[in-house]
Order: C-alpha cells, then structure tokens, then sequence
C-alpha cells in the first residue's frame, strides 16, 4: 500500500483516477511520432491524516524534468508582468537590497530573477533542467544545474545563507517534500523570509480545474496542509495571500520559529478558520470530484463532435501540460483538433504527447482561419483573448473547458 509522502500514513482514499497518460511534458519530434509512447497511470488520492492531495509515483524527477525540459516561462507576458510586481513589492515590504542574497528554487529560465538583478540584487538560481538553466545563464543569472533538497543545500549554502529563498510552483513538482522543506530550512539566513506561490487545492475542487493533474505534480495543497508540513520543519507562516495566477494560487511568507522580525498576520488564521469550515480536514470535502470531470469530458466531446459534423474548423492554442492532461483524458486527437498552436518556438514543429496533434506557430492561425480555438491554457485566457483578437474578422470564437464548457 502507497504512504503518504509527508506523513507516512497509509493511502486508501481516492480523489479521482485520470485513467492512463503519458507524461505531459513528452512533446514528440517528428522523426519519433510514429512511435510507440508510453502512458502511465494518472490515479490521486487523500491522506485522511493530513490530508495532502498525491499522485501515486511512476516517474522519478530526473525522468520528469529532463535536460531538454520544453516549458520556459517567459513567453507568457502576464507571468513576467506577476513577476516584475512580486519583485517590487518584496524590495518595498522587506528592503531588500544590494546587501541581500536572493535564491530562487526552480528558476526556469530566469524569469524572474532578472527582475532582480536589475535592481542590483545578487541572485543564484537552483534549476534542474538544462534547457531553462542556460537562457538564465545567458543573461548573466548565476544558477546551480540541479534538483534542490537537504543534500544540495548543505553543499550550497555552507558559507553564505539565503536573505530570501523563493519558490513558485515548485511545491507541487517535489517528491520528497520532507528532503525539500529540510533543505529550504538549512539555506535560510536566521532573520531570512521564504516565499512560495503554488496553487490552492481549494480553487482546484471549486472549479473543476482536474487537468492540472499531470505526473509532474507529486502533491496539490490545500493552506492547512502546507502550513502543517512548513510547521514540522520549523518555520513559520506569518502571511499569506490569494493571487489570481493559474487559477487561484496562494502566497506564503514563511520565517524560522522563534524569528520575531515579522509579526503574523490575521490572514493566517482567517485562512486557516475558512478551510476548516469549507471542511478541508474530511473525507466528505474530496468526494465527487471525478464525476465533475467526467462531465467536462463530456461537454467537450459532444462540442467538438457537433462542430466537425457542421464542418467547422477547430484549432487549440497553448501547447500547455494541463491541456495535455484534458485532451488525453478526453481522448481528444487529431481527428477533432486539427492542430494547436504556441509561442514557445521550443515546442513548435513538435507533436503533443498522447493526442498527437501537431503544434504551429501562432501566425498559422491567420492563415487557415479556424471557426473556434479552444484555449487549453485557461488560465491565460485574458492575454490569449487579447493577443488572438484578430479572429473575430473571420467570426471566429473561443473555447474554454474548465470548469465547464464555454464558447467566447
């Protein structure tokens, strides 16, 4: 029987069964599309002792996160923009400054740390795919190659600890979160503050938003929960707030027990207070949850079937993980989407994992005119909307499955 990754209580509650898939991120070159893919189970569920939300394992990191890793956050101009403001809030709130060092835990490709260094910050990034790891490198952002824990921090900050350690939807990639929360706890400077953004399981059930459920998400939080695993290793969440990226997220400022720099805050405890009475620590509170899928699944399908009976035209835009994760669990392929669409030149040319639908550049969408686009990154809807405005000349419209199907 599976265990739980935090607590190492028995696993014997299912949240909801995704059916097989490969992994989301496995983009196929053409001279490897015809052949054979392998999928791997897509099953969740609930520790009913903390109640931290887990995929069961068949990958481990370095199979998941691999040196060609396709995902760069900088061709999303609202996350940069997320960024830039988080990097000018946190030098107003906590003064930071030149004197400070700054480490950021899955860096990508620099994202955010540019922000940073441009105000003359000393910055290190910790990021294990090369990929990323060397357009970082490319503007000068120092950034250690490799996956973070205890090991890793003992060896990195054995001279100089970290003024902040910051962490963006990183919690959720962690297999080990024990090892991981150790090492954050070994690389923080005594009057240090943590940062951590990652998605709120609550936005997660509330909205139906199933398909960011992919083997590379080890664990998905609701706030008791985190709060309880930062609690066990000795550090302190004295804030915390609800952002609007990817869906609904949450920002924790996390200290070391003890520190008495920064007083906590009421939005701890009102926060705590609200998940306790939306019922978070039952069993009742994850049930269902897979037949609310199964009816996106549903809607989807009959959509895109009544439009290829009618001859329309379907495209999908933003080659995403999540959209990866819905069209395998809908059994979507290319005989109901034509092709997709992104602006990640990394990805275009390739074929999606599973679906094999191809990817194009945007600038195919004015060529072939397509009646509908569905929007597979929904959380990007506002910026794709904007950017792909165009194709309303042509009367055409958009589509977004979650948390149910609805035409724009």
């Amino acid at each position: 029987m599976n265990k739980c990754r935090f607590c190492g209580h028995p696993l014997n509650f299912k949240f909801i069964d995704l059916q097989h898939s490969p992994v989301s991120n496995a983009f196929i070159p053409m001279e490897r599309c015809k052949a054979a893919e392998v999928t791997y189970p897509l099953n969740v569920n609930v520790c009913d002792s903390c109640f931290l939300v887990q995929t069961e394992d068949y990958q481990t990191s370095s199979e998941l996160f691999t040196s060609d890793y396709p995902y760069f956050s900088s061709f999303s101009k609202s996350w940069l923009l997320h960024s830039s403001d988080y990097v000018d809030m946190m030098i107003e709130r906590f003064e930071i400054d030149s004197s400070s060092y700054v480490v950021e835990v899955a860096s990508n490709d620099g994202y955010l740390l540019q922000f940073f260094k441009q105000q003359g910050v000393k910055v290190c990034g910790i990021e294990p795919t090369q990929s990323t790891a060397d357009v970082a490198i490319s503007k000068g952002i120092e950034t250690v190659v490799d996956f973070f824990g205890e090991d890793l921090a003992a060896r990195h900050f054995a001279d100089k600890k970290a003024d902040l350690i910051i962490g963006n939807n990183v919690l959720a990639h962690v297999p080990d979160i024990n090892d991981f929360v150790g090492g954050v706890k070994f690389g923080l400077a005594l009057d240090g503050i943590c940062t951590f953004e990652f998605p709120h399981l609550v936005e997660l059930i509330a909205n139906n938003q199933f398909d960011t459920i992919y083997h590379e998400h080890f664990s998905y939080f609701s706030f008791q929960t985190v709060y309880k695993i930062f609690d066990t290793h000795g550090l302190t969440v004295f804030d915390v707030q609800k952002l609007k990226t990817h869906g609904g997220s949450l920002r924790v400022f996390l200290k070391h027990k003890g520190d008495e720099n920064h007083m906590v805050t009421s939005q701890v405890d009102d926060l705590l207070n609200e998940e306790k009475q939306l019922g978070v620590l039952s069993r009742d509170y994850y049930k269902n949850f897979e037949q609310k899928a199964f009816t996106v699944k549903l809607e989807l399908l009959e959509f895109l079937i009544s439009a290829k009976k009618a001859n329309k035209k379907v495209a999908a835009y933003g080659a995403a993980a999540k959209g990866n994760t819905l069209l395998n669990y809908c059994g979507v392929k290319v005989d109901l989407i034509d092709y997709c669409c992104d602006a990640n030149i990394h990805k275009q040319g390739m074929f999606m994992p599973g679906s094999h639908i191809s990817i194009m550049s945007p600038d195919y969408i004015k060529e072939d005119k397509p009646d509908y686009i569905l929007i597979l990154p929904w959380n990007l809807k506002d910026e794709i909307t904007s950017d792909l405005s165009y194709i309303r000349d042509w009367g055409g419209h958009f589509i977004v499955a979650i948390p149910k199907l609805t035409i724009i």
